[in-house]
């Protein structure tokens, strides 16, 4: 049953399912450095999950314990309701993953490349993987050597999703890959969702999340600071507004509105943000002809900003590869993660 936008974990008079993903206390450090600590998170089955923080926040840490590439420290985590240290073999049959970067051998074709990790799969999914590729407009028939990176992004995405699995783990799935491709992967996040199928999609590219995800969780300094729908964390941002009036206004008729700050009003027109419910803005405007109104939404941007722009650079603060160096200052990667991507 899919309630406010995700499955829920319990049906009425069944068994209980399941969550894709549960961690808890998930923690890892590298040395005396950090990964990520004490994360508690439960992605149902059939959400789209977005995991956004700046480069070295520790999204790449978390992935890779949960699928057991590296251990944690300290706390546990079931993925498919399986232990992926115990269970690893079936866990990793039953998901689909997109690393940061892909180990490909170069001497193969991609073909080759994809029949091979087919051939582990148990095979049957090269079918798929053709339909990918043409969806993609990835050639097939060129050695991973020649492919450009864009290119093997593709490659790492068609062996990702062709094998139809019911956990997606995709992190920076549209990194390196030209805006008409990722328009084409967010279709597939969307048809991987409506066919109850499960995507955790680790990423800085905010705008991407907006649009596919059903709840975000935001990683800040290796800790999971919240977890929210996407609506109702966007809700929380200042929108926009301008209005127009037929007839000159008093400015004092919009102070102390509820929700309102930074009006600036001239004569017949008043901007201002406002954030909350429009009803007191909307009851404040009602007294006058108002002859055009535009309200710009919230974006999530605005949102994953305000978890960092109050925080002064934490010296403590690694990257969560491991290599201790420092994480790049998290306004400054928020603000350019559109032009990186």
């Amino acid at each position: 049953m899919i309630v406010g936008g995700y499955r829920r974990a319990r049906t009425t008079g069944g068994p209980t399912i399941a969550a894709a993903i549960h961690a808890h206390a998930l923690t890892k450090f590298y040395g005396r450095h950090l990964g990520v600590e004490d994360i508690d998170l439960r992605v149902e089955p059939g959400e789209v999950f977005g995991f956004l923080g700046p480069n070295g926040a520790g999204k790449t840490t978390t992935i890779r314990m949960l699928l057991d590439l590296i251990r944690p420290t300290r706390g546990r985590v079931e993925v498919l309701g399986r232990d992926p240290r115990r269970d690893g073999l079936e866990v990793r049959r039953r998901v689909g993953y997109l690393p940061g970067e892909f180990g490909f051998d170069e001497r193969l074709t991609a073909l080759e490349e994809l029949a091979y990790l087919d051939a582990l799969r148990g095979g049957g999914s090269m079918g798929r993987a053709h339909e990918l590729a043409e969806r993609l407009r990835l050639d097939l028939t060129k050695h991973i050597s020649e492919l450009s990176r864009g290119n093997k992004q593709k490659v790492a995405l068609v062996q990702a999703f062709m094998h139809r699995p019911e956990l997606l783990v995709l992190d920076e799935p549209s990194s390196g890959i030209d805006p008409l491709i990722q328009q084409e992967v967010r279709d597939l996040v969307r048809e991987a969702r409506d066919e109850g199928r499960t995507v955790f999609l680790s990423s800085h590219v905010l705008h991407e999340v907006q649009h596919l995800a059903d709840r975000v969780g935001i990683v800040r300094g290796g800790r999971l600071v919240t977890v929210e729908r996407v609506h109702a964390i966007t809700a929380l941002a200042l929108r926009r507004v301008e209005a127009h009036f037929a007839h000159p206004v008093p400015a004092v008729a919009f102070d102390n509105v509820p929700g309102v700050r930074d009006v600036v009003t001239d004569a017949t027109s008043l901007r201002c943000r406002m954030s909350g419910s429009f009803d007191p803005l909307l009851k404040a405007l009602a007294p006058f002809e108002v002859t055009s109104l535009t309200v710009e939404e919230a974006d999530l941007e605005e949102v994953f900003l305000t978890y960092y722009r109050n925080d002064a650079y934490r010296s403590d603060d690694h990257d969560a590869t491991g290599d201790g160096a420092p994480a790049a200052p998290p306004v400054v990667e928020a603000r350019s993660a559109e032009t990186a991507a």
